[in-house]
């Protein structure tokens, strides 16, 4: 840390920033919340997705040993990509879900057994659902990330820059009170010898 300057421009300085750090607080302190409760939205929103695909999941098994059938399930459904769009909030920009592409292969009516009309169509929800779940984690990581980073902010600004400020206001003032007293009683002396 540099050394304190005890004069008048000094002075001036450390009240500008002190001003600038009360200015820039409040905005901080909004950003803060916004996040929080971004974050928190975000949050529920990944376990209602999560708990949507357990529930389709549990829903499935009265019939899930017919699984165990052959009828190459796996290569039928497959999730292909997922589309993001890119959205501001709280002054963080972050990928939004905003579609599922999801691969159903074509396959023999005749041939497969009949449930798998009923599983593929499951199955598809279910990857979307997960999906969602997967870029709103993402979402609550960076956005989590994001209040970590304005937290420390607010705590420098009200744990250190502040309280440094008004110290070094306080410590500058009084010694130009000093030096404005000494300089005023040495005044008098030169007078009243020069009287």
């Amino acid at each position: 840390m540099r050394r304190l300057l005890l004069t008048k421009t000094e002075l001036k300085r450390r009240r500008d920033h002190l001003r600038r750090y009360h200015r820039y607080l409040p905005v901080l302190l909004l950003k803060q919340r916004s996040l929080q409760a971004e974050v928190e939205r975000v949050r529920q929103e990944r376990r209602r997705r999560e708990e949507a695909a357990a529930r389709r999941q549990a829903a499935m098994a009265p019939w899930i040993a017919l699984f165990g059938e052959e009828a190459g399930l796996p290569e039928l459904v497959e999730l292909v990509a997922v589309q993001r769009e890119r959205v501001g909030v709280a002054g963080v920009e972050i990928q939004v879900f905003a579609g599922a592409e999801v691969r159903v292969a074509e396959y023999d009516l005749m041939t497969t057994p009949l449930w798998v009309d009923a599983a593929t169509a499951e199955l598809r929800a279910i990857l979307a659902l997960t999906a969602e779940a997967a870029v709103l984690e993402e979402q609550e990581k960076r956005l989590g990330r994001e209040l970590r980073i304005t937290a420390q902010r607010v705590n420098l600004f009200e744990r250190i820059k502040i309280p440094e400020a008004t110290e070094a206001i306080r410590r500058i003032a009084v010694a130009l009170g000093d030096q404005r007293t000494a300089a005023f009683g040495w005044a008098l002396a030169v007078k009243r010898r020069g009287s």
